[in-house]
């Protein structure tokens, strides 16, 4: 039924949870799946500071998801990486926008992201795909007494 799986990561325990439904999804339909990662800045200081990463261990986060890509590729799942950035706050347009750009049949999402004032209810990218996703999107919540 889902050719084109779209797993949306922030590297957080969450999104792995996420990931293991991606990819079964992604078998059942004989798929793909493209993992998309959005890196978040935060916006420019004054008298002409720059942007900054919104979380300091950008580089670790990067590396974990590209082993994941890896391993899944390696298990016979076709999988691509796309890396995008946004200001703080925008992630969920940039993965709106390569799910689009992909047509994606699906977005698979964790419910808790990296951060916690996000995440007190529903992840605030969850919460946002939910409204502007181009494509069903399936919300996978952490494992009971995990998070709480």
């Amino acid at each position: 039924m889902y050719k084109n799986v779209l797993w949306a990561t922030d590297g957080s325990d969450a999104a792995d949870r996420a990931l293991t439904h991606a990819k079964a999804l992604a078998a059942e339909g004989g798929g793909t799946v493209t993992v998309v990662y959005c890196e978040e800045f935060t916006l420019p200081g004054g008298k002409g500071g720059g942007s900054f990463p919104v979380h300091v261990n950008e580089s670790e986060v990067q590396e974990k998801i590209e082993r994941q890509v890896a391993e899944l590729s390696g298990n016979g799942t076709k999988a691509t990486l796309e890396m995008t950035r946004s200001k703080a706050g925008g992630a969920a347009h940039a993965i709106a926008e390569i799910a689009a750009q992909e047509h994606s049949d699906v977005i698979v999402v964790g419910t808790r992201g990296r951060t916690a004032i996000a995440g007190l209810l529903l992840g605030g990218v969850t919460q946002r795909l939910l409204h502007i996703a181009p494509c069903p999107v399936l919300a996978v919540p952490p494992e009971q007494g995990t998070e709480g």
